[in-house]
């Protein structure tokens, strides 16, 4: 049983090295898996397996749709009309997964995102939506959780972002030290949320309450 190379991502000696790589064919992908079920030892011409490349390749662009979405877009409309309100704005729990940079495995846990508008708010689903697309890449929770405090900011200028995530790592619970029932905790705190220790505390008082992160 023999499969045809996939074909390089690109020639070195004729790509400028500061370039994108080319982005394989759906072909190359499921090949790709082919020779992955191949080395983990299994035959993928068998029964079972016969269609789990192309079912991965699916699997692979609802995980990383991320890559086709624009954050600094989802906030581009706000509203003016608030009546004066200028206290924070706080969406908590919302559902994240995300899968580790190193290992590509899930990441799956929950973030909470707020804000102080400064005479402008957004639709609270394009919060949502924001932590969905920097959460459906290849990712470290670090970085994951800057993203989102930075596009906050920069599109809204509002007068303070606090963003927390409390996620469990597959990297860590199904492989390696395997820990489970472990939870990292990640948070960028901006404007007054960073300034001010009160307005800090209130918004973890808003989202700390002791309930257990999803388990990964």
């Amino acid at each position: 049983m023999t499969f045809p190379p996939a074909r390089p991502l690109a020639d070195p000696a004729s790509t400028d090295r500061d370039a994108a790589p080319r982005r394989p064919s759906r072909a190359e992908a499921e090949e790709a898996v082919r020779t992955l079920l191949l080395w983990a030892g299994d035959d993928p011409g068998r029964e079972g397996l016969a269609d789990t490349p192309a079912r991965v390749a699916r699997a692979y662009e609802e995980f990383f749709s991320g890559y086709k979405e624009d954050p600094v877009a989802l906030l581009a409309r706000s509203f003016e009309e608030t009546d004066g309100y200028d206290e924070m704005v706080v969406l908590r729990d919302i559902r994240l997964e995300s899968h580790c940079e190193h290992h590509m495995v899930p990441i799956i846990g929950r973030a909470h995102v707020a804000y102080l508008p400064a005479g402008r708010v957004v639709g609270i689903s394009k919060l949502a939506r924001v932590v969905e697309a920097y959460a459906r890449r290849l990712q470290i929770q670090e970085k994951l959780t800057a993203q989102i405090a930075n596009s906050i900011d920069s599109v809204l200028r509002p007068r303070g972002v606090a963003v927390v995530i409390e996620a469990s790592h597959q990297c860590m619970t199904t492989r390696g030290v395997h820990k489970p029932g472990v939870a990292m905790i990640t948070s960028r705190m901006l404007g007054e949320f960073r300034t001010d220790p009160a307005m800090r505390r209130e918004f973890l008082a808003l989202t700390q309450n002791g309930r257990p992160v999803p388990e990964a």
